[in-house]
């Protein structure tokens, strides 16, 4: 062998080529991956060590380590098949021996997925107070119980996902104080209880050093805390109620909390609007720069109240890309002839490079001139999608569209209301060469399917058919129809010019 394989930082550059998966979701360059890497620890002593190393670095379930364990080696491999759950039916615990082999590889996992406990009576011998998996960074636990967990926990535990709000949450944080990402995924959709929130809260004040926090609802001082953490940059709040009273009172005195000097990304899944109100209303996110909201509104008071405390977040100078849905309307809500006057209140974010606004329930108040003050004050526009009721007719022309998107030279997505009827868009030709996709519908049926055709080929030049949402769709297919066939003639004609 080369001497130069013999030289760490060039064997373990190797080693990271041989384990290179380019499609994480191909079991097959898995196992591929997985099986030369066993074949250079077994290759000379000097690469075993740190091939078991990263061989072992990963694991997705607990039966491969268990199967090394003489004993248990059949019974999970029987007959070449993949294991079930069936296996460690009536099988007895670990020896003294056979705990030692166990131990030996768990040494090594950094990452560490438990999606099952119907073989932990197999560990039932190892002490509770034992550290099984010393070097481990990151444990995904899907299980609704917290049994046998301390033997999973780490000093050197970096992420945490959990599948419930279990009793041991508070353990988990203090143990493994190096915790940066913890993340809560509550699996069953019914109302989180009160204690169970509580508990949440409490031990989210325990993190010092997290960057990234996702979890339901927390109470505020849990956010007071963590707008202190000087290393959060992600946080999501999922609520997992599906409707109902805001998960806290909503109290007149609570204090302004610090500013989350580095939070960089927020995503609040919360159906009380007035909830993500008072915590907008509170806090500052002077370098946000992406945040997605999903909720509910009662109310066109309560959706005022909402998009005004967005615009005074302090992301106005940082934020490109904003998506919120309002999920429906409540029952103070009066659909007929009312507006959801949003817009507006967004113009104050001048770097937005994606808006998403969808409230199929409302029609989103917008027309020539706020389109226009719109487009000036999002120079860097690259995605613009706002989606709400099509019952009602649209105020922005072609003419007035197409005199905004001069202000949007780099947009590439489009979805709006339209009204097709005024075809006409002024003496100044335009021509937006950047905009790809575009969604259009309307409420009043289109006059001149020609005429519509013929101005998007001309005006929208590398957009090929005009998607729809779901009024006029013939029509719209008659736009497509009559927009291949100018393309087409535009094609056959540029063929001489470009042989010559």
């Amino acid at each position: 062998m080369h001497q130069a394989l013999l030289i760490p930082e060039i064997y373990l550059e190797v080693f990271a080529h041989v384990n290179q998966i380019l499609n994480p979701l191909s079991t097959g360059e898995k196992a591929r991956a997985r099986k030369s890497i066993a074949a250079l620890a077994t290759t000379c002593k000097t690469f075993h060590e740190p091939a078991m190393d990263l061989l072992w670095a990963k694991v997705d379930q607990l039966e491969p380590l268990l199967g090394c364990v003489t004993r248990l080696h059949p019974l999970i491999y029987h007959s070449g098949l993949r294991w079930d759950n069936t296996w460690s039916k009536g099988v007895e615990p670990l020896s003294a021996y056979e705990t030692r082999q166990f131990l030996c590889h768990s040494a090594r996992v950094r990452s560490l997925n438990v999606p099952s406990d119907h073989f932990f009576h197999l560990l039932s011998v190892i002490p509770i107070e034992k550290c099984v998996f010393p070097r481990l960074r990151s444990l995904t636990w899907r299980l609704s119980t917290s049994k046998y967990l301390d033997l999973f926990l780490s000093p050197t535990l970096h992420r945490c996902s959990l599948f419930a709000v279990n009793q041991d949450l508070k353990n988990i944080v203090t143990r493994c104080a190096a915790l940066e990402d913890l993340s809560i995924k509550k699996l069953n959709f019914d109302a989180s209880t009160a204690d169970e929130l509580s508990m949440l809260s409490d031990s989210v004040r325990l993190c010092k050093q997290l960057a990234t926090l996702s979890c339901p609802a927390l109470d505020w001082a849990a956010w007071e805390h963590i707008s202190n953490l000087p290393n959060l940059v992600r946080v999501g709040v999922r609520d997992v109620q599906i409707r109902g009273d805001p998960p806290w009172p909503l109290e007149r005195d609570i204090v302004d909390f610090s500013p989350f000097l580095n939070v960089t990304a927020l995503s609040l899944q919360v159906y009380s609007a007035a909830y993500i109100t008072t915590v907008m209303q509170h806090s500052q996110f002077p370098s946000l720069t992406e945040l997605k909201i999903e909720t509910d509104l009662l109310s066109l008071e309560e959706a005022e109240q909402f998009f005004r405390a967005l615009s005074h977040c302090g992301a106005c100078q940082t934020l490109q890309q904003l998506e919120i849905a309002i999920v429906s309307f409540g029952p103070r809500f009066d659909p007929q002839g009312s507006f959801l006057i949003a817009i507006p209140h967004l113009l104050c974010f001048t770097q937005l490079q994606t808006l998403r606004l969808v409230c199929r329930f409302s029609y989103i108040y917008l027309d020539n001139d706020l389109l226009l003050g719109a487009m000036s004050n999002w120079p860097h526009l690259r995605t613009l999608d706002i989606e709400g009721s099509c019952l009602h007719p649209s105020s922005v022309t072609f003419s007035g569209l197409f005199t905004a998107l001069r202000l949007c030279p780099h947009l590439h997505t489009l979805r709006v209301l339209i009204d097709p009827t005024n075809t006409k868009i002024g003496p100044k030709e335009i021509r937006h060469t950047s905009l790809k996709t575009v969604d259009f519908d309307t409420l009043s049926p289109i006059t001149s399917t020609a005429a519509v055709a013929r101005i998007i080929f001309n005006a929208l030049p590398c957009v090929d058919q005009v998607n729809r949402f779901t009024m006029h769709t013939k029509e719209w297919d008659e736009v497509n129809t009559h927009l291949k066939s100018l393309k087409a003639a535009a094609l056959h004609f540029a063929r001489p010019a470009s042989s010559l």
